[in-house]
């Protein structure tokens, strides 16, 4: 896709309005997160409704302003939903089209920051997270926390290795509960996760205890709090491609509050 300088202010312009009819929708349904109002932490769930939005304005308006977007996706080229690390300073999720970086959550971090702002990708410093490492180095970051290795639930654990602790307020979540992390675990096949099991410390006893109630068998094989995670990273190995059991993971994970 091609752009002229004076087209972006435009195309940003056009793409906060659709923005704006989105925050309509979110802001009765996500009006806090972890205590900050919105838009603050609702990176994903705007990027999706405005991505959604504009897929179907493209195909049924004809305002000049985003014709370029709309050629674009006529001669091809694909609007791809993006999540990775902003400056390793954050996490985002944005939208990329061929060379160009678009972000209609630019607030969800400081309020202060217009809603859309579209850069070439080579200027965003934007990078896809392709390790835990990675990970850990940008959530210690912006989510000021303390990583530890997941041994609450060791059959879990080959898909999420991580148990995060909030530097403040000493609630714990196991991570990385994405798409894009458990892709990271699968494709190692499990390597990845065994490898940063190995070096993460462990889980202090008084974080480790308020788990104790939801290590529960019964209600899910996998929420089991017996077996070794490392060990279950090597016997997954063979499984590192079976989308049903990834399904069965990601179903036993809902199943566990999201922290306590």
């Amino acid at each position: 896709m091609q752009l002229q300088a004076e087209q972006i202010p435009l195309i940003c312009s056009a793409l906060a309005k659709i923005r704006i009819e989105a925050d309509l929708t979110l802001l009765p349904k996500y009006t806090h997160f972890a205590g900050k109002p919105y838009p603050l932490g609702r990176c994903k769930e705007i990027r999706d409704l405005v991505y959604q939005m504009l897929l179907v304005h493209l195909e049924t308006k004809h305002d000049e302003v985003l014709q370029p977007l709309r050629e674009a996706l006529k001669n091809g080229e694909k609007l791809v939903p993006v999540w990775g690390s902003l400056r390793d300073e954050y996490f985002q999720n944005a939208m990329v089209l061929g060379e160009w970086y678009i972000d209609v959550s630019n607030d969800t971090v400081n309020p202060n920051k217009p809603r859309v702002e579209i850069v070439r990708l080579s200027e965003a410093d934007f990078h896809p997270i392709r390790s835990f490492e990675k990970f850990i180095e940008v959530a210690e970051k912006y989510w000021q926390v303390d990583v530890y290795k997941n041994t609450l639930f060791p059959a879990l654990a080959p898909f999420f290795p991580l148990v995060c602790v909030s530097k403040e307020s000493g609630a714990s979540w196991l991570a990385a509960a994405n798409d894009d992390m458990i892709a990271v675990a699968m494709n190692s096949q499990f390597s990845a996760s065994q490898q940063i099991l190995q070096q993460l410390p462990t889980l202090p006893q008084t974080i480790a205890q308020k788990w104790l109630s939801h290590a529960n068998a019964e209600l899910d094989p996998l929420l089991t709090d017996a077996g070794d995670s490392e060990q279950m990273c090597i016997e997954y190995q063979d499984r590192s491609q079976d989308l049903l059991f990834r399904d069965q993971a990601v179903l036993a994970y809902l199943k566990l509050p999201k922290m306590v």
